[in-house]
């Protein structure tokens, strides 16, 4: 029973679930016991030429139909608050032990000294030191860097080559761009957003969307201005 492999549906069905899948492969190659079972999206009709279509077994109402068919669940969602809101409904529905962490072969972490929680996912390339806490449902992208005692929390997503200096936290829900670095202690509030290459050196505030070098808040629009 130990060498029984899990078979698991991928949450989504574009490039980040190809993403997914992938890391499986890599896992299942290294001798890990997961093999890929498909791809689920929430609404058939919005598949696109992007998606992958031929791997598509169907909606979110597959899971409650073929229960036989799966052990484990991966998300493969960029957007934070997607991905907190799949998240809570799947887990109440199928329990937290549905969902392992994924950690590509090439991912390097303090074994001994890092806390992860169910529903990780780290590609190929990261590099973390000690004490680091990966959270729920959080996302790690490749060829990011976590310093010691960074904190992501629930539902967050790295992407690709963001650095995260000793000592960050971020919040619930936080996206951070593609290549953002994020100075030593800094602090990122529940539901903020980095953008791409921003330099973060002040703490970001919950919700805020800070962008450039140095990060600085973006201002926010009103009224007929929004549209």
């Amino acid at each position: 029973m130990a060498n029984r492999q899990r078979r698991v549906l991928v949450i989504g069905a574009g490039g980040q679930a190809r993403d997914v899948r992938f890391v499986l492969d890599q896992l299942r190659t290294a001798g890990r016991p997961f093999t890929f079972a498909g791809y689920v999206v929430s609404d058939l009709a919005q598949l696109t030429d992007r998606d992958s279509r031929r791997d598509v077994v169907g909606d979110l109402s597959f899971l409650r139909a073929h229960r036989d068919r799966f052990d484990a669940l991966a998300l493969a969602i960029g957007s934070p608050d997607v991905r907190l809101q799949v998240a809570a409904a799947l887990e109440a529905e199928f329990g937290p032990d549905m969902w392992p962490a994924l950690v590509h072969p090439s991912a390097i972490l303090d074994w001994g000294t890092c806390r992860m929680a169910h529903g990780v996912l780290l590609c190929p390339g990261v590099v973390g030191t000690v004490n680091v806490v990966l959270g729920p449902y959080c996302m790690v992208n490749y060829s990011c860097t976590l310093g010691h005692e960074a904190s992501i929390g629930r539902g967050c997503v790295v992407n690709p080559g963001a650095n995260l200096s000793g000592g960050v936290v971020l919040e619930e829900g936080v996206l951070i761009g593609t290549g953002a670095q994020i100075l030593q202690y800094r602090h990122v509030g529940r539901g903020a957003t980095v953008g791409a290459g921003a330099v973060v050196t002040r703490d970001v505030a919950e919700g805020a969307t800070v962008v450039g070098v140095p990060a600085r808040p973006m201002p926010r629009l009103r009224g007929p201005e929004r549209d």
